[in-house]
């Protein structure tokens, strides 16, 4: 690994004792030379070994890899803001898997029973070539209409079955943790916006704060929707929701969204 690797991913790894790993992509320009297998930079974090290929250098190659059988089954790995990154850190079960479980299972039901699109939970690769991203979103929503205009695409795999959405989804959530906040608030916000998806739901329930915001895609950025007796209206789905925040009988946290 070389010393500009090494001083990128130390930096990164420093901001609120984040598990993240950040590699920089080569210039603008820069052509694969070969598809080897062979990972050119190396290193263990949290006793999982990871490694980029030497022909990853760009938003393409980086799809390349993903549909390769040598892409990195552990942790979270995106193409943001012309870099590699790897999240390794691990979700806390109240503030960040319970509450994207609620509100995933409140939209796919609703989705369902309005028959009105789909909604995937986390898992599932993002990427939109003009904004050179990709990322694996805690929630995205497609709306037939989207899929039928060809907004949005599914990709197939190498092998068999889809494994990657291309273009503009209508909405993606994302729920802020220690180590994603810089990511959440600020990289994917702008990058979820040059992509073109009409609402970006940003969720923050660490400790005792509970924010959720619906942003709108505007012609300069996202616009945050006004809150209006405690709820949000989404144009996306046509509803207002409300997300709730109290206590379950065994004293942990509980989360409901409410929808209307």
């Amino acid at each position: 690994m070389s010393q500009a690797v090494a001083t990128r991913r130390t930096a990164a790894r420093g901001a609120n004792g984040q598990r993240v790993v950040v590699i920089p992509a080569k210039p603008r320009g820069t052509k694969p030379t070969a598809v080897a297998t062979r990972a050119t930079h190396r290193f263990i974090v949290d006793n999982v070994s990871i490694g980029i290929p030497g022909w990853v250098v760009d938003h393409a190659s980086f799809r390349q890899w993903f549909q390769s059988d040598h892409f990195p089954e552990e942790g979270r790995v995106s193409f943001l803001n012309g870099e590699v990154m790897f999240d390794m850190s691990r979700e806390q079960i109240y503030s960040h898997v319970a509450l994207k479980t609620e509100i995933g299972r409140v939209l796919a039901n609703l989705a369902k029973r309005e028959l009105s699109g789909e909604y995937f939970a986390d898992g599932l690769l993002i990427s939109h070539l003009g904004a050179e991203v990709s990322n694996n979103p805690d929630g995205v929503y497609v709306t037939n209409a989207s899929f039928d205009d060809g907004t949005v695409r599914l990709v197939e795999g190498a092998k068999q079955g889809y494994i990657e959405l291309e273009g503009s989804p209508d909405m993606v959530l994302e729920v802020v943790s220690d180590s994603s906040v810089k990511k959440d608030y600020e990289l994917l916000r702008e990058a979820y916006w040059k992509a073109g998806i009409r609402e970006y739901w940003l969720v923050d329930a660490r400790g005792d704060r509970l924010d959720f915001q619906i942003l709108k895609h505007a012609s300069k950025g996202y616009s945050p929707i006004r809150l209006v007796g405690g709820w949000l209206k989404s144009s996306v789905f046509r509803k207002s929701f409300r997300l709730q925040r109290s206590t379950n009988k065994r004293g942990n946290p509980e989360f409901t969204l409410e929808v209307r």
